[in-house]
């Protein structure tokens, strides 16, 4: 299976959320000035598991990701700041494995090499890519309900 990272990323423009100027007034019909609302990021990532709770131990234990809290007073994980990609596929896509999966997880990592190496050493399957794109590297695994999840180190 040859992994095809997301044509999207390589044409984004991306920039800091500190520096990124605000986005341009939309016209009125009623002449004021208006800003469009838009949202801040992805506050939460939500599908349906056989087994919840083994599998977000699974992402805790294999990818570092935090159990969602039991209470207001403790935190949930978090993301470092970086660029992330939102994109629909056509509904027909073999991108994702089997046709009805309707999602994959796309993860940024600092070094994959190190991610891969993890991965492997606790007995997951993952599948680099060979090519290095002009956005990074790619890396493909599965969780234990067959959900595919795709590591990217971005180019530096």
């Amino acid at each position: 299976m040859r992994l095809e990272p997301c044509i999207t990323v390589g044409i984004l423009l991306l920039v800091s959320a500190a520096t990124a100027e605000p986005p341009p007034a939309r016209p009125s019909t009623s002449g004021a000035d208006t800003r469009m609302e838009r949202v801040d990021g992805i506050g939460g990532f939500f599908f349906r598991s056989k087994s919840p709770k083994i599998l977000a131990k699974w992402y805790a234990d294999h990818l570092g990701i935090t159990l969602t809290p039991s209470d207001y007073g403790q935190q949930p994980w978090r993301q470092a700041a970086g660029p992330t990609v939102f994109q629909p596929f056509r509904a027909d896509t073999k991108y994702f494995g089997r046709a009805e999966q309707m999602f994959m997880l796309n993860f940024r990592v600092t070094n994959l090499d190190a991610m891969v190496a993890q991965l492997r050493q606790a007995g997951i399957g993952v599948e680099v890519d060979p090519q290095t794109y002009p956005n990074g590297r790619f890396a493909l695994a599965h969780d234990p309900e067959g959900n595919p999840i795709q590591l990217w180190q971005p180019k530096s």
